[in-house]
């Protein structure tokens, strides 16, 4: 009987520990809550996977037809950051603005997210804000459009 619960309690404790080092995926946007069917969340991680990846795949996936035509012509995430969004960083931490938006986006078919981006580029600090217009086709986000800073 001992035995038994011996091997119950050293089985539980293994499970225990084998899940607990399973690498979670780390959340987005404010508190790490951002849902996945939102425009706000394409937009986050499509900036990230330009700034944070090595190439541009996961930035084309996340487009529409024009905007992955034009990704593809830039080559690498470098140019990309260069020439598309018109700002370098080494680090960056992308914030979606929550601009008193009024419904919800599951209905509708476009939407334009302003997001705030802070960062470091060689020792200086580098802050701004880009607006992202996206469309939804074939029921997902996908990103269309990139406008420079309208509020400089």
């Amino acid at each position: 009987m001992k035995t038994c619960k011996w091997f119950t309690l050293l089985g539980m404790f293994t499970v225990l520990i084998l899940t607990a080092c399973g690498k979670k995926e780390e959340g987005i946007g404010r508190y790490g809550m951002l849902d996945k069917s939102t425009p706000e969340y394409t937009t986050v991680m499509f900036l990230k996977s330009i700034y944070e990846e090595d190439n541009l795949d996961k930035a084309i996936s996340l487009s529409s037809d024009k905007m992955a035509k034009l990704l593809t012509r830039y080559h690498t995430n470098s140019n990309a950051q260069r020439h598309l969004l018109n700002l370098k960083y080494d680090t960056v931490e992308i914030t979606p603005q929550a601009a008193g938006k009024i419904g919800r986006s599951e209905f509708s078919e476009k939407s334009t997210i302003t997001v705030f981006l802070s960062g470091t580029y060689g020792e200086d600090k580098i802050e701004d804000l880009r607006s992202i217009d996206l469309i939804k086709e074939d029921g997902e986000w996908r990103v269309n459009k990139i406008h420079p800073d309208t509020y400089l």
